[in-house]
């Protein structure tokens, strides 16, 4: 039996989309998940044939794990991961197996943010940084404020932190030396500019671009959240520039065949890299890019690590806005209303509301603390914005304290 097996999974977005797609490529599909609510709520994953728990640290004992599957008659055909720090574990098992994978050392390169910084040191791209080793006193640092704090493992905007003054600085190293005592911290530049997301896919060192995206970002409680996102249709008059940073920063993270995804700054019309990772942007992601062009992001990057031929030519290209939803205070979920409303609103092409009653809502703190979203399309991008704004407006969460 043809199978596929994924390691990881968020319970909607790109990564669960990926295995939709599988399964409706006909693939058996395996789920390796360190994950014990996932186990408990396994009725919610239809689309997974087989669930296993497992320890991604343990790369020996997930390979006996393959390996007794391989014995059981089936034809794994391909090992691959669309969630955050383990798309190396991922590429790595297949390499060993001898399936087909993506670049390791352009993974690992970008799944960790002090490789990432130090790839690019030597390119425009690179903002300025230092890395502040654990357990070592830095009285006398040089850099400009506002500034950013960083945890080298950082994603989704969790452990990034927006420094105002030496004070503010002391006082975020060491919380989060306290969370990573043995991993040195990253210090940089705070860009201020545009800020743009680059959908791509590499194959034989060539950078193909599927989608640019505008991000609209709010800092909120202390935290940097990406609450809208617009797909750009056509080609914008930046396209060239952008395409040549793109091009060095994938070259110098050494990355020859993968999908990645990097996030830009536009700083008086030089481009600047605040992050990249090697795999598509979670969330709404997939679907924001299938709404708008056609392109099923997730399902030609399977196609690609399974040696199958795809098809990156936008079918159709329209003005779509994703915009999301955050909880103004921490509480526990009551009710929802207004989710019928939002539905029917004008132009709305589709709506995710993520908790139920009785979870616990946060302050976000990172990307996965956003609650909901819809995506609207318009016949511009101010409409588009405008209808998914309004329509999610409707959307209340209906909160108790703890």
């Amino acid at each position: 039996m043809r199978t596929i097996i994924f390691i990881g999974t968020q319970k909607s977005g790109s990564s669960r989309e990926a295995i939709r797609v599988a399964e409706k490529m006909g693939y058996y599909t395996i789920l390796f998940t360190n994950s014990h609510k996932q186990l408990r709520q396994r009725f919610e994953y239809p689309d997974v044939h087989l669930m296993k728990f497992c320890n991604f640290e343990r790369l020996n004992e997930l390979k006996e794990m393959i390996e007794n599957l391989q014995n059981t008659g089936l034809k794994i055909e391909a090992i691959i991961s669309f969630t955050n720090n383990l798309c190396y574990i991922a590429n790595k098992l297949a390499s060993e197996l001898s399936l087909n994978h993506f670049t390791l050392e352009g993974i690992q390169n970008m799944e960790n943010k002090i490789y990432s910084r130090l790839s690019i040191r030597d390119t425009p791209y690179c903002p300025n940084f230092m890395i502040l080793e654990p357990k070592k006193d830095y009285p006398n640092i040089n850099i400009d404020f506002p500034a950013v704090l960083k945890a080298p493992s950082s994603a989704g905007s969790k452990d990034v932190y927006k420094i105002f003054n030496i004070i503010d600085l002391n006082d975020r190293l060491n919380l989060l030396r306290k969370k990573y005592p043995y991993e040195p911290i990253i210090l940089e530049e705070y860009l201020d500019g545009n800020q743009y997301l680059t959908e791509v896919l590499v194959i034989d060192g060539k950078v193909y671009i599927i989608a640019i995206i505008e991000q609209e970002i709010s800092y909120i409680n202390n935290h940097f959240i990406v609450t809208g996102y617009y797909l750009i249709p056509e080609k914008p008059s930046y396209y060239n520039k952008l395409y040549r940073a793109l091009e060095t920063i994938v070259k110098q993270h050494k990355l020859h065949f993968g999908p990645c995804h990097l996030e830009l700054r536009l700083i008086n019309g030089k481009w600047k890299l605040v992050e990249i990772n090697p795999r598509i942007s979670g969330g709404a992601m997939n679907e924001l890019i299938e709404l708008g062009t056609g392109i099923n992001l997730v399902e030609q990057t399977l196609k690609l690590v399974l040696n199958k031929k795809i098809d990156i030519t936008p079918k159709y290209k329209k003005h779509v806005y994703t915009k999301y939803l955050t909880a103004d205070q921490k509480g526990i979920l009551e009710k929802i209303t207004g989710v019928s409303k939002a539905t029917n609103s004008q132009d709305v092409l589709s709506i995710y509301v993520k908790p139920r009653k009785g979870n616990i809502l946060n302050l976000p703190e990172s990307m996965g603390n956003r609650y909901a979203y819809v995506i609207a399309t318009g016949n511009d991008r101010i409409e588009a914005k405008e209808n998914a704004i309004n329509a999610i407006e409707n959307i209340k969460f209906h909160l108790r304290k703890e």
